[in-house]
Formats: C-alpha cells, sequence, structure tokens
C-alpha cells in the first residue's frame, strides 16, 4: 500500500466518528478540521458512500449525504468509535514524553506532565509497561550546552562554542547566531549562523564542549535560511574531511546511494580493479569505515592515507574474531 493510501485509509477511518457526532456540519469546517480540500472531502465522502459490511446491499453500505452543503452520516455504527492507541504506541509516546520532560529548558513542562497524565488515564496497561522503559539523558555538559543554548535563543544573544571537529581531531572557537535546535534520529542539534565559517550550519550539540552566552546581539543576518533537516542534514562543510576512494565495478552503485562530492573515470595508475574514483567530505568518518567494510574488495582508499590504514587494522581484526 502506498503512503497516500495509507494516509487516507487513517483519515477515513477518523473522519467516520466525528462526522457522527458533528451531524450537519458544512463541508468547509469539515474540510479544514481533516486538513484537505472541499473535493478531496468530497471524494472521500464518495468511497465511504460505498463502503459498508460484507453483503454490500444498500442496508450494509454507510449512507453519507453531503448535496446541502453540510455533512450528514448514518448506518456506520461498526466504526462509529474513534481509532484507540495500540499499547505498543502508548508505551513508545509515553516513553518519548518522558525523556522530553528529563531536557532541561526545551520545553513547556505543565504542557508535558498533562499529557503524560492524560495518556497514562486513558492508557492504563501501557502507563505500566512504559514504568519499565528508561532512556538515560543525563549527560550533564550536554544539558547545559542545551540550557545556555535555549536562553541564547530566547533572549536573541550570540554563543560563544568550544567545538569539537572530530574528523579533524581539532576543537575550533566560535561565535555564532543561534537559529534553533532540533532534534534527529535521537542526537541533538544547534543550528545557527556560525561567524567564523560565514555561514549556516548545524552543531551536534553532544560536541559542543562549552557554549556561553554573550552580551552581544545574536539575530542571524536577514538571509540566513534553515535546512531541511530531514532531507538535508549532512549538507557537507567546507571544514569536512575529504576522502578520495576507488570503486570496482561492483561498488559503482555507491555514487547512486551516497553524497559524493564528484566521479570521474579512475586514472591509468589506479588500482587495477578500479572504475570509479570519487570524493567525497564528511565530519566523522565512522560510517565511510563501515562503507569500505562492506564493500571489502570493491574499494580501496586512494586518500588520507590513515583512514586505509584504519579500515585494513579493523578488517584484521574482524578476522581475527572469526579465527
Amino acid at each position: 500500500m502506498s503512503t497516500a493510501s495509507t494516509e487516507r485509509l487513517s483519515r477515513l477511518l477518523a473522519m467516520v466518528p466525528y462526522l457522527l457526532r458533528h451531524q450537519g456540519i458544512p463541508v468547509p469546517e469539515a474540510a479544514e478540521h481533516f486538513g484537505i480540500t472541499e473535493d478531496e472531502l468530497v471524494a472521500d465522502l464518495e468511497l465511504l458512500f460505498v463502503c459498508g459490511t460484507p453483503g454490500h446491499l444498500p442496508d450494509d453500505l454507510i449512507d453519507a449525504r453531503w448535496e446541502s452543503g453540510h455533512v450528514y452520516l448514518s448506518n456506520a455504527d461498526p466504526i462509529a468509535r474513534p481509532s484507540r492507541l495500540a499499547v505498543d504506541e502508548a508505551v513508545a509516546l509515553l516513553v518519548g514524553l518522558r525523556t522530553l520532560a528529563e531536557v532541561p529548558g526545551l520545553h513547556d513542562r505543565a504542557a508535558l506532565e498533562g499529557a503524560m497524565a492524560k495518556l497514562s488515564e486513558a492508557t492504563g496497561e501501557a502507563a505500566g509497561a512504559a514504568d519499565a522503559v528508561a532512556v538515560d539523558v543525563s549527560d550533564a555538559s550536554s544539558a547545559v550546552v542545551l540550557e545556555n543554548a535555549r536562553e541564547a535563543l530566547r533572549s536573541h544573544r550570540r554563543l560563544h562554542l568550544s567545538y569539537l571537529v572530530p574528523s579533524r581531531d581539532e576543537r575550533t572557537e566560535r561565535d555564532v547566531d543561534p537559529m534553533r535546535l532540533v532534534n534527529v534520529e535521537g542526537r541533538w542539534y544547534l543550528e545557527a549562523w556560525c561567524h567564523r565559517a560565514e555561514g549556516v550550519r548545524l552543531f551536534r550539540v553532544d560536541r559542543i564542549e562549552s557554549a556561553q552566552v554573550l552580551d552581544v546581539d545574536g539575530t542571524p543576518p536577514a538571509w540566513a535560511r534553515s535546512r531541511d533537516v530531514a532531507a538535508d542534514l549532512f549538507r557537507p562543510s567546507p571544514d569536512d574531511l575529504v576522502v578520495t576512494i576507488d570503486l570496482a565495478p561492483q561498488a559503482a552503485w555507491v555514487v547512486d546511494y551516497y553524497p559524493v562530492e564528484s566521479v570521474q573515470d579512475a586514472p591509468e595508475d589506479a588500482w587495477e580493479e578500479a572504475s570509479l574514483r570519487v570524493r567525497l567530505r564528511t565530519a566523522d568518518t565512522h560510517w565511510v569505515r563501515r562503507l569500505l567494510l562492506r564493500l571489502g574488495a570493491g574499494a580501496r582508499v586512494v586518500d588520507p592515507p590513515e583512514l586505509a590504514v584504519q579500515v585494513r587494522e579493523a578488517a584484521l581484526a574482524a578476522l581475527g574474531r572469526y579465527a
């Protein structure tokens, strides 16, 4: 089932109990409630009109009427009750809310506690299961950084960061104008205008060794734009390490699945199996090492030489475990 079909099914399951409780609701109001156009609402109602219990006789189908500009629904008692969270869904929500409640300065605690109380009351079994799950967010240094970043955002103040660049094992000092804090795949990032780089940068909070709020206006430039972190989190930075790799034909798929900076035919003096030479930038070589181990004989590191040594040592260590 496609994503669009799944979303529509979820909407229809929510729409039936809502419309049954709001008989005569104007079509525009119902469409606005579900975040769709009036034409999409009518299309959903037309689909509901041919849905029902097995048999497909007139009395088995949902009766939907909207010609008067108001929506009326009947004969839909089997699915009249709103959808309920499954136990695993409720547990995940509760654990997530409780974890968020432990992060300092990043939320409205009263709203969080209210949401947790209502969810616990509505799902007693899930609340008990969630009590047995704990997520450790007790990194004291990151908590201080988050608190200071939140304060800088709230007061529009500049931050002075001491930031670790792992690809160069280098600690950098830089002033930034904070734009937002985002959480992606369980990690916190500070997005800010960096005066050192003169551009928008994402800083992993667990790599910020200290963050000092300065008594200086921290409003980012008008032209600073936030990234789409869902699709563009790992955009290469000029500060990143450049890695050059030769790929054999069986490993050519890498250029379609990873953010490479350039691709060219392998030079004549390259490794004899090589067909492509690619360059990429990365702030952390950990994922590159994993990729190279996965490719095995299908790839060779050209530069930097220390990365080639690391991959070779990791491969030998893996072989040693088999022995």
